[in-house]
């Protein structure tokens, strides 16, 4: 039995966990900034930092006390390295680097992403080889595992993530800040009306939604000179049919190509009510494919994933140092690469 206490600050949720064999949750304690953001439209990183530094004590206690486990017990400490906000991962960093030195326990550093792939465990055990379709705010990748802790990217977006798509394209419809929910619950609402080009890459397998979100400007700008009232809600159908449509071929055109065993969904957008439809039907295409929906609470930043990381990371030997610093720009690591 292992038992890891992970710390999760890349962005705007403060969170401790402590995880059993990286897949049985003893506490996963998320203090959420949604709220403070959502004033300013996003995330301002200077605030989002100074109130990591206000939570984090208060939020890893509360992740032992209801865990059940003394610091004697647990076996180490994890946190997220990178990549994320420089700020706000450097209070989670400095956090877990005092819980190591004071109670003399080595630490895990993890890529965030490998945490949101990892969290599909508390679902039922991964099955290699594995693709992952990662898509949040900051990150819209397709990864390939031929093994366990043997991450190969094989797709990326080009200039947006699909999470930043939609919040932009939010500010253009006026629905706020995050703007993926929100465009979610609107375009159900919508109907078949407006046309948006689908993007193109030379990468078979990358994807681009800049233009995408330029063109949903456009249209709104264009319809109103003409004198027309923009449709919210059809725009929003639009854009989600558009983003999440071209999102999931591609997905499915890996999947034909690298018949992995199992399919997994990872990250914020992985929450989107549409994409889990989607992919849902899509993937009766290759029913010899296994296919994993994270449930909804473990799709956003939290420790648990952390957790779940950092077991398969212990069981590799991977292990920092002291001396590690936040990493706002890490890459994935890979099965011959330590992670510190």
């Amino acid at each position: 039995m292992t038992i890891i206490l992970a710390i999760e600050s890349s962005c705007d949720e403060t969170a401790c966990a402590v995880i059993e064999d990286g897949c049985r949750i003893l506490s996963n304690v998320v203090s959420s900034q949604i709220d403070v953001h959502t004033k300013f439209g996003g995330v301002v990183p200077e605030v989002a930092s100074r109130i990591h530094v206000e939570n984090i004590s208060a939020v890893i206690a509360e992740g032992i006390e209801q865990s059940g486990c003394s610091m004697e017990e647990i076996d180490a400490i994890a946190y997220t390295q990178g990549p994320g906000l420089v700020g706000s991962l450097h209070v989670g960093v400095q956090a877990a680097k005092t819980l190591a030195w004071m109670y003399h326990k080595p630490i895990i550093p993890i890529h965030h992403l490998t945490g949101h792939i990892y969290a599909n465990r508390f679902v039922r055990e991964l099955k290699y080889p594995l693709m992952a379709l990662v898509v949040s705010g900051g990150h819209t990748e397709l990864v390939w595992m031929k093994n366990d802790w043997d991450f190969n990217v094989i797709g990326t977006t080009t200039d947006d993530a699909i999470g930043e798509a939609y919040d932009k394209v939010a500010r253009v419809l006026g629905l706020g800040y995050p703007g993926g929910p929100a465009i979610d619950k609107l375009a159900k609402e919508g109907k078949p009306h407006y046309t948006l080009p689908v993007p193109k890459t030379q990468n078979d397998f990358d994807f681009s939604f800049s233009g995408l979100k330029t063109a949903v400007l456009q249209l709104a700008d264009r319809e109103k000179r003409k004198g027309n009232e923009v449709d919210p809600a059809d725009l929003a159908w639009c854009f989600q049919e558009t983003a999440l449509g071209g999102l999931v071929k591609k997905t499915v055109q890996a999947v034909k190509e690298y018949h992995p065993a199992m399919l997994v969904l990872a990250g914020g957008v992985a929450a989107n009510s549409r994409l889990r439809v989607m992919i849902e039907e899509e993937m009766k295409e290759v029913p010899e494919t296994e296919l994993i929906i994270p449930p909804l609470k473990y799709c956003t930043d939290n420790a648990a994933m952390i957790g779940a990381s950092a077991y398969v990371a212990w069981q590799h030997g991977l292990f920092g140092t002291l001396d590690a610093a936040a990493d706002p720009g890490l890459e994935m690591p890979c099965e011959e690469t330590d992670c510190s």
